[in-house]
Parts: structure tokens; sequence; C-alpha cells
């Protein structure tokens, strides 16, 4: 069973949909003892750093993430998700995030006023190194993005793929071990997204 994780940040049904059409056990649940048993875990979200790290320690369970992922569970992060695994972000006048991995989340700063902010479309996203939840996706595939800050991993070697926008290549994949986040959203991505999605679903949580 994959746990997808329910802490009030919105877009967990189009996640679950997404699952549901390759035919996956999933369950969104807020509950930490089916997180820490379950095969899988997603870790999405739509909305502000500041009130989803608040709805994390309401409900208890920025422990228990930091639990299964060490334990070796196979993990996705998407785009809210993705930001709030890092040490912090500049969101909402500063928030501490969970720091499963080195970095902080910045906000875009475009130097011309016609790039707008957030970066929201499809934009394409180049692999740096290969890794099991892109087998069968092509470098420079496009992927659906909708946000305004982006992660800034501290250690080169956890990011697998970027994106070009507003200026600067930012982390659009981060992976290491067990664990891989993507900013953008697959869900929402097309075939190519699903096939992530696919991937993410047999993937038993190795680099290669």
């Amino acid at each position: 069973m994959i746990a997808i994780v329910d802490y009030g940040a919105g877009n967990l049904t189009s996640v679950k949909l997404a699952f549901d059409a390759l035919g996956a056990d999933t369950r969104i649940t807020a509950s930490a003892s089916v997180i820490r048993t379950a095969e899988r875990v997603v870790f999405p979200g739509v909305g502000a750093a500041g009130s989803a790290m608040k709805n994390l320690r309401k409900l208890k369970l920025a422990g228990v993430l930091g639990e299964v992922v060490e334990r070796g569970t196979p993990f996705l992060g998407i785009c809210l998700g993705t930001q709030i695994i890092l040490d912090r972000s500049e969101e909402d006048g500063g928030t501490d995030c969970l720091g499963l991995v080195r970095g902080t989340v910045k906000l875009f700063m475009p130097r011309s006023a016609r790039t707008k902010v957030p970066h929201m479309g499809w934009n394409s996203v180049q692999f740096l190194r290969r890794h099991p939840v892109l087998k069968g996706i092509r470098t420079d595939s496009e992927f659906y993005f909708v946000h305004s800050y982006y992660p800034a991993p501290a250690v080169h070697g956890d990011v697998v793929g970027q994106t070009a926008y507003a200026g600067r290549r930012f982390a659009a994949i981060m992976g290491r071990a067990n664990l891989v986040a993507v900013q953008f959203h697959p869900e929402r991505s097309g075939r190519i997204g699903l096939k992530l999605l696919e991937n993410f679903c047999k993937w038993t949580g190795g680099t290669c």
C-alpha cells in the first residue's frame, strides 16, 4: 500500500486519481501508524510552507516522515512536499522545515518584469544522472510546474534533474538513497508524469 500523506496541503485527490489510473493501492491518510507501515510514502502538497509545517507538527507527523525515510521506505515528495523536506524555506518570513535533505527554499527573483512568478506551466527537465523513477523517460521531457519558490539543496549530488526559469537553473528533481522529490506535478504532467509514478510504484528504494 502507498500512503499519501494528508497534512492539509491540498492536491491529494488528483494525486490519488493518478495512482488509481495505474491500478495502485493507495490510501490518503494522516495516521502515523498507517504511514509507518506503508510500503511506499508520497508526500504531496500545494500551499504555503508555514501552514504546512504547522499542520505537520499539529498532527505529529514531522518525526514520522523522518522515521520512514531513515528506515528505507521508498519516499516521493511532490511540489510543496519537495520544498519542506529541506532545512528551511524563505516563505512566510522564514520557515524551519523537516531537514531530511540539506538545503534551503528560495523565492524566484526575476531580472525582467516580463518573467512571471509563479512559474506556471510546462517546462523541460534536464537529467543530470539517471534514476529508477526516470526509467523510460527522456531527458528534456516536459512536466507541469506551479510554484513561486524553488529548492536549492546544499549538496550538488542530491540534484537529479534541473530546470531553467527566471534566469537560474534550479533542482527540479532531487534524490538520495530511498528518497526522491520533484518540484513539478507528475499527476498533472500527462503520460510522462504517469510513467514517473508507475516507476515509483515499482521502485524498491535503490539508486540504480
